[in-house]
């Protein structure tokens, strides 16, 4: 059987917020509770004409990855609504192929 997981491509996530939304709005989370937590690094200098700064939307133990969502061969809600379709969701050995491919990504194995 095939092991899922959730691949972000933090090279072109803009920090919108749109995973969050989503995933509360799915959920219907509390506030301070998040299925998916876009959290900021940076920025910082790279050298004298460079900046780094990233956005990187984790995962958090409320997360089941929509798996109603999936059931219904849905794309999970944070996937579905990422404005800079920096998300992706699906069989891990797909992911890590990509993975290899130009950028920064980070991939989340989950249950």
């Amino acid at each position: 059987m095939a092991k899922y997981g959730l691949m972000i491509d933090y090279e072109y996530c803009t920090g919108c917020h749109s995973c969050e939304v989503a995933c509360k709005n799915e959920k219907n989370l509390p506030i301070g509770k998040w299925g998916i937590k876009l959290t900021e690094v940076g920025p910082w200098k790279v050298d004298s004409e460079k900046w780094e700064w990233n956005y990187v939307p984790v995962p958090t133990n409320f997360c089941d990855v929509c798996e109603d969502r999936i059931k219904d061969g849905k794309k999970p809600s944070c996937v579905l609504h990422c404005l800079g379709q920096a998300m992706e969701y699906g069989p891990i050995e797909e992911l890590a192929k990509k993975m290899a491919e130009k950028g920064k990504k980070v991939v989340m194995f989950l249950p």
